[in-house]
């Protein structure tokens, strides 16, 4: 939506007697005005938000099995690399089960070979003999499970990583499923969440870089890596993600960035609207209808010329191009000192 503002200033009786005579630019001296060449260019507009830097994901850890807790050889805010042994239970119970379906195995397979002997003899039927192998199945299946719960006795990390949180002491009982650390990955997980209007959400896309500033770091180039399909209930704002990228200078990766700490986003967006974009200090007033009066040089002569606003900051004045094409050279300095006619 195009948006125009209008700016009140008081012009005293002596700059009113000023306007209406016209000088020629030779008839100047040079060191009295600045003039800038301004081209036409697309407007650029930023959206700057603070928020927390997160982990996108986060794993849970635990035992398949259940038993006592053994070993815990990470905590709470520290680093591990991947396949490092997390922690284990202590697995006398879960070797002790292996062993006895071990047991059982042999067993069935003793059974069988005795019952193809009586069927050789006659002495048993082949219906003896399949339930003799379905025996063996069933046991070789349930060591199986033995052998496995007692390999998931360890927990090993996935990747390298960080523990975020821990849920369990050493010599305490762990039940199957019950998580025993939360731990989340380093690389390509550390985002930037803030929050956007619905009329801000229209105007960005995934993938948009965008300009991160870290405390003590300086500004990363990150990216959006997720936009969500509906509001917050409670804010009714749309809470996007920032991907930080995998390498962050000056990071010590014994010491990752905590999640919590505090991050401020820039993101500039390229608009369809076309302006000359000067500096603030080129303005020398606005008349009744809100138009911003400027000077520019054409023909080698000094004009005062209004033109639509299309915004104002503390920087910059914005011009609406109206299909202009062509630069302008505009008095961005040391208008104050001429006397010059408004172009009608």
């Amino acid at each position: 939506m195009m948006k125009f503002f209008k700016i009140i200033i008081f012009i005293t009786a002596n700059a009113m007697f000023l306007i209406g005579f016209s000088v020629s630019a030779q008839t100047l001296p040079v060191k009295n005005y600045t003039v800038e060449n301004i081209s036409v260019e697309p407007f650029i507009d930023s959206i700057k938000r603070t928020g927390k830097i997160t982990f996108k994901r986060t794993l849970n850890l635990s035992f398949k099995a259940g038993g006592f807790l053994k070993r815990l050889n990470i905590d709470e805010g520290e680093t591990f690399s991947n396949k490092k042994l997390l922690a284990s239970l202590d697995v006398t119970e879960l070797k002790a089960n292996k062993n006895a379906t071990y047991a059982r195995l042999l067993q069935a397979k003793r059974n069988i070979n005795r019952t193809l002997s009586l069927l050789e003899k006659k002495l048993s039927s082949q219906a003896e003999l399949d339930n003799a192998q379905t025996e063996v199945d069933v046991a070789r299946a349930t060591y199986k499970v033995a052998f496995y719960n007692l390999e998931k006795a360890q927990v090993y990390a996935p990747f390298d990583g960080v523990v975020v949180a821990r849920y369990t002491e050493i010599g305490e009982l762990q039940y199957p499923s019950n998580p025993i650390l939360q731990v989340a990955a380093l690389k390509n997980n550390l985002v930037v969440k803030v929050a956007l209007t619905g009329e801000e959400i229209s105007l960005v896309k995934l993938k948009q870089k965008v300009k991160v500033s870290l405390a003590h770091l300086g500004d990363v180039e990150g990216y959006i890596s997720k936009i969500p399909a509906i509001s917050d209930k409670q804010s009714q704002l749309f809470n996007i993600e920032v991907l930080l990228p995998e390498t962050l200078p000056n990071i010590n990766t014994n010491k990752p960035l905590i999640a919590g700490q505090i991050a401020q986003i820039t993101i500039h967006i390229e608009t369809q609207d076309y302006i000359y974009r000067l500096p603030i200090a080129a303005l020398n007033g606005v008349d009744h209808q809100g138009n911003a009066l400027v000077v520019i040089k054409k023909q080698n002569k000094l004009i005062k010329q209004t033109f639509d606003i299309y915004k104002v900051d503390n920087n910059y004045l914005y011009l609406q191009a109206n299909g202009a094409v062509k630069p302008l050279d505009i008095v961005t300095k040391g208008w104050q000192h001429l006397s010059i006619n408004i172009d009608e």
